[in-house]
């Protein structure tokens, strides 16, 4: 005999009753393993199971780079216009608003100074969930800025890419952040400055194009998307089939686009070591 039996059938809670599971507790890679979200970010948000570096932001990367996570934002204040009064689907005013209620972020990059293995460290993060992390005004000025407060106190610079390229709602006054990242770039190459250039998943478009690929070390995390076109586009132009992998981190460096790929765990490390390496100093 049952212990317990239904008296009556079919559903009878109230919806407003119902209790859903709560979002955010697991996390289901692309592999399809599933892991608790605590233990992924104890993990530094990397599949234990199939080792998937999973898509983080500044947050994140700051956690991991600076000492304690003791570091001062540069440029915080910074936010985009609307010059061209873009639209599209809707005002491109309104889809800076969502995404800044969204993320709770002013753009698509963070700028940040703070102690890294002890020794000073200027880094610009981007945030691919502030409008697919595209490379907009506020982009390029914040990256110029910290370039020059890199130049200012003799501070090595890395750059972590995360973006879909242009942000195109600005038209040319985006395109533009590409050169002058890029002269920015060259001043701090002229001061001797080490420069480390870190491309994640994913690093396409005019990201690619310009302060992305112009590291005194370029690297990048395994299995990350690195390009110019995606390989649909590439494909379509070329009319050739595309080889496997293609277009990975680990695709790029088999070719000579990158020097190294680093694993996320061993990123802070490595990092500190290639800045020791360049400026031939004692290795921390």
């Amino acid at each position: 005999m049952a212990w317990f039996k239904r008296k009556e059938k079919g559903i009878t809670t109230p919806t407003e009753d119902k209790k859903d599971t709560p979002k955010g507790l697991w996390y289901k890679s692309p592999t399809g393993k599933i892991i608790e979200s605590d233990e992924l970010a104890r993990n530094l948000w990397i599949s234990p199971e199939d080792d998937y570096h999973v898509r983080i932001g500044s947050k994140e990367y700051f956690e991991i780079l600076f000492d304690d996570n003791q570091y001062k934002e540069l440029f915080g204040s910074i936010t985009a216009k609307d010059p061209l009064k873009f639209v599209d689907t809707k005002k491109y005013s309104d889809r800076l608003k969502e995404a800044k209620d969204k993320t709770k972020l002013k753009d698509a990059v963070r700028v940040a100074v703070g102690k890294s293995k002890g020794a000073d460290l200027v880094v610009a993060c981007m945030d691919f969930a502030f409008i697919g992390g595209s490379m907009g005004s506020v982009v390029g000025e914040k990256i110029a800025r910290g370039i020059d407060h890199s130049i200012k106190h003799n501070i090595p610079f890395m750059m972590i890419s995360k973006s879909g390229g242009a942000r195109m709602m600005e038209a040319a006054y985006s395109l533009m952040q590409m050169a002058k990242t890029s002269a920015k770039l060259a001043l701090l190459a002229d001061a001797k400055i080490p420069y480390i250039s870190l491309c994640t998943d994913p690093t396409t478009g005019g990201t690619t194009a310009s302060y992305a690929m112009l590291g005194d070390i370029n690297i990048a995390e395994p299995g990350a998307l690195i390009g110019f076109a995606g390989p649909r586009i590439v494909k379509d132009t070329t009319g050739k089939d595309l080889p496997d992998g293609f277009q990975t981190s680990e695709f790029l460096l088999e070719h000579g686009f990158l020097d190294f790929v680093v694993h996320r765990k061993q990123l802070k490390d490595k990092v500190n070591q290639y800045i020791d390496l360049v400026l031939n100093q004692p290795l921390r």
